[in-house]
């Protein structure tokens, strides 16, 4: 595969901001001139990271880029620092990562590489924070995406939410560091009522996108020993078997919230939204 790594200053991040994008090789037995210049535009997977992570955390701790070699397939990692995939408009000059995949980063790939624009050649995906954001999207732009998948993490009913509040600084532990977040999100939106008529607000627009009949293929998958989402992927699931949505849950018992079980359900993913490997890929290497 060809590895490419875009720096470039971003409209809608405020700052300079980094991208990898993965792109299909050359078959040895096609000519450069030929294979180049041939047109064809291949699908897309969309992959975002995790918290604390950025656009490298794929291609130094899975193996994402010979999964792509197999399938022919463009691979396009963001950085999205801990913005949850929302926007952030009052922060330092505005960091709107929700409009930056899909207003900015969307056009650039689609149009200075050979990627396909077509809604059924266009996935996203994503672990933890990303899973989350696989699915905002998923949900906010179900017309962009075929499939979605998220890895380690499950919409929550936001309309359950209370207020948290939390006590003690930056070392203030999880669960400080968890509702401390939280309470930044929330306030980020204006308070709950925002917060739930935000992107962020998946669990409501599922029965939507069900009746509307523009539902994108979804993939779930957690660990059984992963103590930061277990619990809230079960409930996801209760509610998802409640309103009949058709998605692929997988529960593996074994896994915590860890690399080793990202590089394994990043594949069962692909295979899922009918993303396979290529018979004779491995013979073009």
């Amino acid at each position: 595969m060809s590895l490419v790594h875009l720096n470039f200053e971003s409209a809608y991040l405020g700052n300079n901001t980094d991208v990898n994008i993965i792109l299909p090789d050359r078959p040895k037995d096609i000519p450069a001139k030929e294979f180049f210049g041939s047109g064809e535009t291949y699908k897309v997977l969309w992959l975002l990271h995790g918290t604390f992570g950025d656009y490298t955390d794929w291609i130094r701790k899975s193996n994402i880029e010979p999964y792509a070699s197999q399938r022919n397939l463009i691979v396009v990692m963001p950085s999205a620092a801990n913005a949850n995939y929302v926007n952030w408009p009052g922060f330092a000059t505005g960091y709107h990562a929700w409009d930056y995949l899909t207003e900015e980063l969307m056009p650039l790939v689609q149009n200075w590489f050979p990627a396909s624009k077509k809604r059924e050649d266009n996935f996203i995906a994503g672990l933890s924070m990303g899973g989350n954001g696989a699915m905002q999207y998923a949900a906010g732009h179900p017309e962009l995406f075929a499939g979605a998948a998220s890895l380690s993490n499950a919409p929550s009913n936001l309309r359950e939410i209370k207020e948290p509040k939390y006590e003690g600084n930056a070392q203030g532990g999880d669960l400080a560091a968890f509702n401390r977040r939280v309470q930044n999100v929330i306030d980020n939106f204006g308070g709950l009522e925002g917060y739930v008529n935000s992107p962020v607000n998946v669990w409501d627009k599922l029965p939507e996108l069900m009746k509307a009949g523009t539902l994108p293929k979804l993939y779930f998958c957690c660990g059984e020993e992963d103590p930061l989402i277990w619990e809230k992927f079960q409930k996801f699931q209760a509610y998802a078997e409640e309103i009949g949505l058709p998605a692929r849950f997988d529960r593996d018992p074994g896994y915590t919230h860890e690399w080793r079980y990202w590089d394994l359900t990043i594949q069962r993913a692909l295979d899922y939204f009918g993303i396979t490997p290529i018979v004779n890929a491995l013979e073009n290497q």
